[in-house]
């Protein structure tokens, strides 16, 4: 099942989310916990943010990163020098892996992007053995991701289409809360916790903010490629100015916070 995040290249996604998630990663790590010696599955792996993470903390046995898109995979098999780690295609929603498979499976920023995220959490569960962990982090797009709503808001005051976009934007699956907390223990996970984590996103200007977005990456890349050349032009002053806040250009830092859910698979 396709995801609907837009990528188009690689280094634009990096540019626009990959370094974050990297920041990211550790922390849900640490919130899903890891053990040496286990097998771990991680759902969505784009250019390898939390795959890459995991032997750094642990002493894993193996660790399987699957995406749907061709270029993360690609990317992500290009970065990988650690002969524990593969990267595969895969769809989120039908697993390629028996049932049991793994210790744990973990996804980064991965489910508000899966039409049928129950599906997905679903099939997590039965590639995770009894006792192992099922855990996933998405943003929170309504009010944790300052940077993007900062845009999102921007355009929206200026169009009835940027105000249907930014609805479905706020509230794809996953994101209220206790909504995802709900989802797992609808899938039968025990002991099921959730939490939000924080980081921050610096820019070093406003061009390093608007880059990948004016190139088409992400869901907000999308709508803004789409403009007519003179919108666009409008919409580029419009959220410059919304960047500078009526400062001189530079460095600007905006907290980002997602939502983490982990739970354990039954043992009987």
């Amino acid at each position: 099942m396709p995801s609907s995040f837009t990528v188009k290249h690689a280094a634009g996604y990096e540019q626009l989310m990959g370094r974050w998630s990297r920041k990211l990663a550790p922390l849900l790590i640490e919130f899903a916990g890891l053990e040496d010696g286990e097998r771990v599955l991680d759902v969505g792996c784009g250019t390898g943010s939390l795959t890459f993470a995991l032997p750094r903390v642990a002493a894993v046995q193996e660790v399987i990163g699957i995406d749907y898109s061709p270029v993360f995979v690609e990317e992500a098999a290009r970065r990988n020098k650690d002969p524990r780690i593969s990267i595969r295609q895969a769809d989120a929603c039908a697993l390629p892996f028996p049932d049991g498979s793994f210790d744990r499976a973990l996804s980064l920023l991965v489910l508000h992007f899966v039409p049928d995220a129950a599906k997905a959490v679903s099939e997590m569960r039965r590639v995770v053995r009894p006792g192992g962990v099922v855990a996933a982090a998405v943003w929170d797009h309504l009010g944790g991701l300052q940077s993007m709503r900062m845009t999102w808001d921007t355009l929206a005051a200026r169009s009835s289409a940027a105000r249907e976009a930014r609805s479905r934007y706020f509230f794809q699956p996953m994101m209220r809360p206790g909504e995802m907390r709900q989802c797992f223990i609808g899938q039968g996970l025990l002991d099921v916790q959730e939490t939000s984590l924080t980081i921050r996103m610096d820019y070093r200007s406003f061009d390093d903010y608007w880059e990948p977005i004016a190139a088409g990456e992400g869901p907000l890349g999308k709508f803004v490629s789409a403009l007519s050349q003179a919108d666009r032009a409008e919409a580029d002053a419009a959220v410059r100015a919304a960047y500078e806040g009526g400062q001189p250009d530079g460095p600007r830092s905006f907290a980002a916070v997602a939502w983490a859910c982990r739970g354990v698979c039954p043992t009987s």
